[in-house]
């Protein structure tokens, strides 16, 4: 997982993007004092990580778990475990609002 650092400026591309006047009025009331392209770099960060199936942190990116029983092989988001079918699992909600399968005890750890 990409560990979202804070680099300089200076060692950043300048990238022009074309937002709608209110979008980026509500950014910037969503982002106070970070200010809002720190706020839009960091969804940018998540929306790759979630994309390219890194694999996810529980303290951050699961809001609530619901059991479940796997009804194919899917593997722990969390984890990478195996979980075959028929067997105990959870289904993670992300802050994405996507549920994810998540092994049984991957979140007690």
């Amino acid at each position: 997982m990409h560990t979202l650092t804070r680099t300089a400026t200076t060692e950043m591309e300048v990238t022009s993007i074309r937002l709608e006047r209110e979008l980026k009025e509500r950014l910037k009331e969503l982002a106070g004092n970070q200010g809002y392209q720190a706020l839009i770099r960091d969804i940018l960060w998540k929306y790759v990580q979630h994309k390219s199936g890194d694999r996810i942190h529980p303290s951050t990116d699961i809001r609530a778990s619901i059991p479940a029983t796997a009804q194919k092989e899917e593997y722990c988001a969390i984890t990478g475990q195996l979980i075959q079918p028929q067997e105990s699992m959870l289904l993670g909600l992300t802050t994405y609002g996507d549920l994810v399968p998540l092994s049984i005890n991957s979140l007690s750890k």
